[in-house]
């Protein structure tokens, strides 16, 4: 049996069109025709494929390459192999990502999972839905009654879409999704098995346990965010969960009800973020960050990853730990933990 190729190069790139596309610097202009078709690691490399070389710890990567062409910042440029064209620029792995979205669109950016294109004699889809032309309705796929469905995005299999939501143009809703109660913008991407718009965790004590708060609020979406594989996105309870332009959610991370999200955010998976906070804009936030609730997280703030967050953290400033504090702050703590630690361990071994 032989290895299916999953994505082609939609056409062969010369190293100069590659430096005119990214705006490098070839170094050797008699290099220009040199032949790219595929992307690789620095380590693997290949005969016909781009690779980029970026920090001081993979300097060391340059003198054993074997590659067509590498980008790379200009200190590393006299160290790549006779042969490879050496394609300088200041941010070269921004440049090889470039290249990769012309190099494999379609890996890029979601697509039919069936091949289909138009409406799908098998999904089912309101007689009130309103979808333009241009959309692609996939096999088992189910709009409700007044949704409206942009050009260009692709519903696939099995994902639901609830009454009167709206989803811009251009976007992708994957398969095994629901989304209810919802305004998404242009050029969405939600990947298989997120749930959009289910109802917050909201409940009060009552005579016989604890009794749920109606949740009337809605989500919106704005354009070019990109939500990952099982991810959840409550709505509102009375106002709404918004989530900012451009901003980019990993897998299985959980946002509840009443949550802002500024603009072009990055949020790794198994992060959740309880109900009620606002996340400025350009916040970074690593893996397994855990937010308690009506938190306010500052502008461009960066928040380490496992850090749990009890307090509110100030625009710019980078913060770490459990409890999370300022991250100098925790790393001091850290190392004079260490210290006694080994003086205790120097005591036991005296005595």
């Amino acid at each position: 049996m032989t290895d299916p190729v999953f994505f082609a190069p939609s056409r062969r790139y010369t190293a100069g069109e590659v430096a005119n596309l990214t705006g490098a610097q070839l170094v050797d202009s008699g290099q220009s025709l040199i032949s790219i078709e595929a992307l690789a690691p620095a380590n693997e490399g290949g005969q016909d494929a781009l690779v980029f070389v970026d920090g001081k710890r993979n300097f060391a990567l340059m003198q054993s390459l074997k590659a067509a062409a590498v980008l790379c910042p200009a200190e590393f440029a006299g160290k790549a192999p006779a042969g490879i064209a050496v394609l300088v620029h200041p941010r070269p792995q921004q440049a090889f990502a470039l290249v990769g979205r012309l190099l494999f669109p379609q890996a890029a950016t979601p697509g039919p999972m069936t091949g289909e294109t138009g409406i799908s004699p098998h999904a089912h889809i309101d007689p009130s839905a309103h979808v333009e032309t241009g959309a692609i309705v996939e096999a088992g796929a189910v709009i409700g009654p007044r949704v409206s469905v942009g050009g260009g995005t692709v519903i696939a299999p099995h994902a639901v879409i609830g009454h009167s939501c709206q989803i811009g143009r251009d976007g992708y809703i994957g398969p095994g999704t629901s989304v209810q109660y919802a305004l998404i913008g242009n050029r969405v991407i939600i990947h298989g098995g997120a749930r959009i718009g289910q109802d917050g965790f909201g409940f009060v004590g009552g005579a016989k346990g604890p009794e749920r708060v109606p949740q009337i609020g809605r989500v919106i979406i704005q354009d070019d965010v990109e939500i990952g594989s099982n991810t959840t996105v409550d709505r509102g309870a009375m106002s709404d969960t918004i989530i900012g332009q451009g901003t980019k959610i990993d897998n299985l991370v959980q946002i509840a009800h009443n949550v802002r999200i500024g603009r072009n955010c990055i949020i790794a998976g198994l992060s959740g973020i309880s109900g009620s906070v606002v996340v400025g804009d350009n916040v970074t936030m690593g893996g397994g960050v855990g937010l308690a609730d009506h938190l306010t997280i500052g502008t461009g703030a960066k928040l380490a990853a496992r850090s749990g967050f009890m307090s509110n953290v100030p625009a710019g400033e980078i913060w770490g730990g459990y409890p999370a504090q300022p991250m100098a702050e925790a790393m001091r703590e850290i190392a004079m933990l260490r210290k006694l630690a080994r003086t205790r361990k120097q005591g036991d071994g005296n005595g």
